[in-house]
């Protein structure tokens, strides 16, 4: 029988971890950042957040910290919710511009996104898609280096934090893609619950499913990775136990600290890949600027029904996980939409404004992203259109 997750006063002490970069949770802990930046040699940080989040107090209080050690921080905050390539183009302008040393990405997977984003591309002069995942990286000049990497995540549930990987929004083919460099990785995560206290109840939910959906479909994905295996199933029952209590009781500091543990597991599970809800998601996304979790929540259950039948030992192990008496595999589907019904997730695309005539489009497209390599049922065209019409015109059952 697994443990049992982290108790309170667990979720509440302060810890420092360095797999798989150097990351330090805890609350408060965003204090700290000033003296930590100081002693990395950072000097001339750029702050990148999005648009909706740059008026909020944790972008001031970042800024006040860094000012306070001594540190000459700027705001960039020009980045939609789904970044496009065009904004991290004008973020590399202003890293460069100014001479910034590092960037300090704070806010949700939106800043993480385009904070990565900007990394790579104020460290090569090179085409920004050359760093699509599918092609061979840029190789780096001699004695050159990316900037420093800072994360801040204010969201308990992309997981971006520990990778280098940037999904971002090619406007011309209506596409996203994963950006990435193998040397790219971030100095420090620095998890501070406090920061997800004042999240909008419905940014509680969509990135909280979005962390369930990451920490499912990583283990899934075929092949043996005991490490990401591992996170992917502490991740689900941290968020098992605690997403209902998030969103029931939002000033609840234990849960706020237990999805933030959770989610960031869930992105390092993910570093083995994922499946077909992130494919579709993604292209949906790219088209209709839809919340990347709401969609991804949506979705979920379609796709498990599709991948999961044939699949029982994995399902009893994710039932296990989460401390489900029934461990069938249509038990823990029936569980994931009860629990997605809880929290107030739509039943359809449609709800969200996906029109029915896009599917085959979006079909197609989805068969491109990586994502859909690492499903583990392979799917023609034609079934990712059928999966999609379904969730768009019926959605959960």
């Amino acid at each position: 029988m697994r443990n049992r997750a982290p108790d309170k006063a667990t979720l509440l002490a302060a810890q420092d971890w360095a797999l798989p970069v150097p990351i330090a949770y805890g609350p408060g802990r965003l204090a700290e950042i000033g003296p930590r930046c100081a002693k990395m040699g950072v000097r001339n940080p750029l702050i990148v957040t999005d648009r909706g989040s740059a008026g909020l107090p944790f972008v001031a209080r970042l800024g006040e910290l860094l000012t306070a050690e001594g540190l000459s921080p700027a705001l960039f905050a020009e980045i939609s919710p789904n970044p496009v390539g065009e904004e991290i183009g004008s973020g590399r302008e202003a890293f460069l511009s100014r001479r910034h040393d590092a960037v300090i990405a704070i806010g949700g997977g939106s800043a993480m996104d385009a904070g990565k984003a900007i990394c790579l591309a104020a460290g090569i002069e090179a085409d920004l898609w050359a760093f699509d995942f599918d092609r061979p990286p840029p190789v780096l000049p001699p004695g050159a280096a990316f900037p420093r990497l800072v994360t801040i995540p204010t969201t308990a549930g992309t997981g971006a934090e520990t990778e280098s990987t940037a999904m971002v929004t090619h406007a011309g083919k209506g596409m996203k893609f994963c950006l990435w460099h193998p040397q790219l990785k971030p100095s420090l995560a620095l998890l501070d619950p406090e920061l997800t206290i004042g999240l909008p109840p419905n940014l509680t939910v969509w990135t909280g499913a979005d962390a369930l959906t990451h920490a499912i479909e990583a283990f899934l994905v075929p092949g043996y990775h005991p490490l990401c295996d591992a996170a992917a199933l502490e991740a689900l029952g941290l968020i098992a136990a605690w997403l209902p209590v998030a969103v029931r009781d939002p000033g609840n500091m234990a849960a706020r600290g237990g999805m933030l543990m959770g989610s960031c597991l869930a992105g390092i599970a993910f570093l083995k890949g994922l499946g077909l809800v992130h494919a579709i998601s993604h292209m949906v996304g790219a088209e209709f600027d839809t919340h990347h979790g709401l969609t991804n929540a949506i979705l979920l259950p379609a796709l498990l029904r599709f991948n999961l039948p044939g699949m029982e030992e994995k399902a009893a192990r994710m039932a296990e996980a989460m401390s489900l008496p029934d461990r069938s595999v249509e038990g823990f589907i029936s569980h994931v939409e009860a629990l997605l019904d809880e929290i107030g997730i739509p039943r359809s695309l449609g709800e969200i404004g996906v029109p029915a005539d896009c599917a085959a489009r979006i079909a197609g497209k989805a068969m491109q992203d990586a994502a859909a390599r690492t499903n583990p049922r392979a799917a023609s065209a034609t079934e990712v259109r059928g999966l999609l019409e379904g969730a768009i015109a019926r959605g959960r059952s």
